[in-house]
């Protein structure tokens, strides 16, 4: 029996050990006097077939009201959405909110949100903010997208997650344009229950759940939970290391403890933690260019042969060659929350949320997909293997939060108000560094055993330039957030409210950069020089002379952390608000109108030399949108539509820099505020239930986006630039849409319940149909492979809750039930290596789950 099966009997058998003493603890257990509970927290399991709008309770004003009172355009899942949808990672969440897409070329593990077309690139900050317990998710303070977004792990017994679109910056702590993705873990209760859950499915796939909510006392009340996953890979693999990649394997563990300090005091803290270690992915070769310019003809050659190998093998769409021969994806996450909540009066409310979290990642893996093999067999190179440096974290961040609340009425109920303070600091833990191999046939890339790669010798002003390197940068990154905020809505008449809201945040961000690099003029024989040498010898701010020396000693053993060292930083402070007005003609209608500003901070990374940092992009939404509540009769339901336009500007656009022939430095990338653009489209969510045995959900998104223009004069090289750069490319055209922004997504989810007798229990059966229309992935590559393909996706789902009377829940999932393939994003290579790859969408999924439910 392997140790992943032994673990997972071991966790079913703790379980089910819980489970049978949950009776008699239940008789034991002092039973605490009802309380008023949030109407949207269900009891475990038992989900209700029916739709209630006014059971749909969302905290996206800070404060708990129905969806249907909220002027914001909002896509919301319950527990039993999600569990249905088998919605586990953020790739997953994205799939059936028409609204939200990611960015996965890292993979779902570290996957970013897109919303209404605002994409997060390298090195920027999130455009969509993720909360959990109302707290931002932890910085990670790495090179690639990974943290301040949904983690494996977080997906469960949770109350709620709330998507909303649009600028929320005047009540939520970190300012993004995109909108805010909300995670409202289920509180503890005062009453004992729990359940637990064994699942099985394709790929081997594994899991198991367990949550226990206990009342201590009246006033104590606690709730553990733990989620542990594991499942096969789907990426078949040809090259060096496992078999298979493209797996699952994590841990999460979560208890939340409330206790009622006084009538009128409550301190609500929760801990989670979250550990996931699996082999990540890597990218599948589309196309090479047979007949490539002389300067990537020798990286073209082997890519065709490598794509010849795969034709000639039969390959199918998830078959890949993987270059790194130890690939892994460690990520490490815990948090400590505390809300504290003290009703002054029956109409003022103090609260304050702190938190510490920290973040630690460590990832080796082959970023481009490529496997360049010599016609005699033996590996040519890698064009880019990403790995960690031996005793260092690819990523390691800590983030505090605090942020203090104040929410009151009037007597009357006319005026409702909030206030309040954020702060936030992200500290590095220690210096971070990873070790990537760019065009090096390394067989121990972390001991830096590769083989001889010469260099090409410039001249006594600039030395000798070696294209094939190991960069190894040593860095840490800092953040400080400060936020003071303002809202308040007035009642001018019973059906006419009008809201306003003020934020003004100040943001810092510094990087430190100690950017060594290691080159092999003869087999693991490594020389030493900064690959940031014209910084190092000209800091920012002094002027480097025309004829610069650009050398930098080489020598043989690895320098300190400051020999390399520089640092940047990139500050803003900006004004944020909202302006809205809402009517309720009758109590189940809602329209409303509203205008957002909203910006995204600047930023700065010491490894694009002399495109360090870049400033704030900023955003103003317009609004109009209409909410109805169908009550009673044969139809119970809802229906919500919204339409915006978007006025982007100073846009955050990610640009290629092109070595100049004599320079020192291989290549890079660069964030510019060069774009402007406008964003216009309409949402619907909606959501009926006819006669109790059929429920229709859908929503639908059309978007239109344009990029406006690109300021030329800001990808116009200073001769002192042009020292080291021959050109700046940026990623996006003037004229074309926003990438990874569909024009069209739909979803639509059917489910019929059977009436049957209750004694039999409840049964449904369900599809969901998903269309998402063809869309950018990426600009700077071939034309072919700009574009991806439109997908349509069918899921099935069916359940059997409270089987013959007893609390057991059966159910089964599968998704994309037809096996359909299709690249999801794009590397992109082909302008610099004469070849395409892609991150491929995963295959047909299914598996059963098993649920004992116990307690009150």
């Amino acid at each position: 029996m392997t140790g992943l099966s032994r673990t997972h009997l071991a966790w079913t058998a703790s379980a089910l050990a819980l489970s049978i003493g949950a009776p008699a603890f239940a008789q034991d257990a002092t039973r605490a006097t009802a309380t008023a509970t949030s109407t949207a927290q269900q009891p475990s399991g038992n989900a209700d077939t029916s739709i209630n709008p006014g059971d749909i309770v969302v905290t996206a004003q800070r404060v708990e009201q129905r969806l249907q009172d909220v002027p914001i355009s909002i896509t919301v899942f319950n527990q039993e959405q999600i569990n249905q949808r088998n919605i586990v990672n953020a790739t997953d969440l994205a799939t059936y909110t028409p609204s939200l897409s990611v960015n996965n070329r890292f993979g779902p593990e570290k996957s970013s949100f897109v919303i209404r077309g605002f994409v997060q690139d390298l090195a920027t900050q999130p455009s969509v903010g993720v909360y959990f317990a109302d707290v931002v998710a932890p910085r990670s303070g790495g090179s690639t997208t990974s943290g301040n977004g949904v983690g494996v792990g977080q997906l469960f017994d949770l109350q709620n997650v709330q998507v909303l679109k649009g600028p929320q910056g005047t009540l939520f702590g970190r300012n993004t344009t995109g909108g805010a993705v909300l995670l409202v873990p289920k509180k503890p209760t005062d009453r004992f229950e729990g359940y637990i859950e064994d699942s099985l499915g394709s790929y081997n796939m594994r899991r198991v759940q367990a949550v226990v909510n206990v009342p201590l006392a009246d006033t104590f009340r606690v709730r553990l939970g733990v989620d542990r996953m594991s499942r096969d890979g789907y990426l078949i693999n040809h090259g060096l290391g496992p078999n298979r990649l493209g797996d699952v394997n994590y841990w999460t563990a979560r208890m939340s403890v409330v206790g009622e300090l006084t009538p009128t005091l409550e301190s609500y803290t929760m801990a989670t933690w979250t550990k996931s270690h699996n082999n990540g992915i890597t990218l599948r070769l589309l196309g090479c260019n047979r007949t490539p310019p002389a300067s990537i003809a020798a990286n073209a050659t082997l890519a065709c042969a490598q794509f010849d190998r795969q034709n000639a093998r039969g390959d199918g769409p998830w078959d890949i060659e993987n270059a790194e021969p130890d690939p892994t994806v460690q990520m490490e996450t815990w948090q400590v929350i505390n809300t504290t909540t003290w009703k002054a009066t029956p109409t003022l409310t103090v609260k304050n949320i702190a938190s510490y979290g920290e973040f630690r990642e460590t990832t080796r893996m082959d970023l481009q997909g490529d496997f360049l093999l010599q016609p005699n067999g033996t590996l040519a190179r890698a064009l880019i293997r990403l790995n960690n440096t031996p005793n260092y974290n690819n990523a390691s961040q800590s983030t505090y939060t605090d942020e203090l609340q104040i929410q009151g009425r009037s007597s009357d109920d006319r005026l409702t108000w909030q206030a309040g303070a954020y702060f936030e600091n992200s500290d590095p833990i220690g210096f971070t560094s990873q070790s990537t191999g760019i065009g090096l046939n390394c067989p121990n890339l972390q001991a830096l055993q590769c083989n001889a790669a010469p260099g090409l010798f410039l001249g006594s002003a600039v030395g000798t330039v070696f294209t094939s390197t190991v960069s190894r940068p040593f860095q840490k990154t800092w953040f400080r957030d400060r936020g003071l905020y303002g809202q308040a809505t007035y009642k001018i008449t019973d059906q006419l409210s009008l809201t306003g809201g003020i934020r003004y945040t100040w943001d810092r961000m510094t990087h430190q950069y100690d950017g060594e690099a290691i080159a092999f003029p003869a087999t693991n024989t490594p020389l030493y020089f900064c690959s940031n040498t014209v910084r190092v010898r000209y800091p920012a701010g002094t002027p480097s002379p025309v004829n610069p020396t650009l050398t930098f000693p080489v020598v043989t053993s690895p320098f300190g952390h400051d020999a390399c060292a520089v640092t940047f930083s990139a500050k803003s402070s900006k004004p944020t608000w909202l302006l809205d007005i809402d009517y309720k003609p009758t109590p189940d209608t809602l329209i409303y109108a509203k205008w957002a500003r909203g910006y995204r901070a600047g930023g700065a990374t010491s490894a694009n030399i002399y495109f360090e940092t870049w400033q704030p992009e900023k955003v103003d939404t317009y609004e109009i949108g209409a909410k109805a509540t169908l009550r009673g009769g044969s139809v119970n339901g809802y229906f919500n539509v919204a339409g915006f336009y978007n006025d982007f500007r100073n846009q955050q656009i990610q640009a290629s820099l092109i070595r100049a022939a004599t320079s020192p430095l291989l290549g890079g990338s660069a964030i510019i505020n060069a774009g402007k653009s406008r964003i216009w489209g309409i949402e619907v969510d909606s959501a009926l239930t006819l006669l109790n045995i059929f429920r229709l959900e859908g929503g639908y998104t059309y978007l239109n986006t344009k990029l406006l223009s690109l300021d030329p004069s800001r990808f116009v090289l200073t001769p002192e630039q042009q020292l080291v750069w021959s050109a700046v490319i940026p990623t996006a055209t003037a004229g074309g849409p926003l990438a990874f922004s569909p024009k069209h997504r739909l979803s639509l989810t059917g489910t019929v319940m059977l009436p049957l007798d209750p004694s039999i229990g409840k049964i449904s059966f369900g599809a969901t149909y998903v269309h998402t229309a063809s869309f950018i992935g990426n600009r700077a590559t071939a034309p072919q492979f700009q574009v991806m393909p439109a997908q349509n996706l069918v899921n099935l789902q069916a359940s059997w809750n409270d089987i013959v009377g007893y609390p057991v829940d059966l159910s089964f999932f599968m998704t994309n039930v037809g096996n359909k393939a299709y690249p999801m994003s794009v590397a992109p290579a082909w302008n610099s290596y004469g070849f395409e790859t892609a991150v491929m969408n995963e295959p047909r999924m299914w598996g059963f789950r098993l649920r004992y439910r116990f307690g009150s």
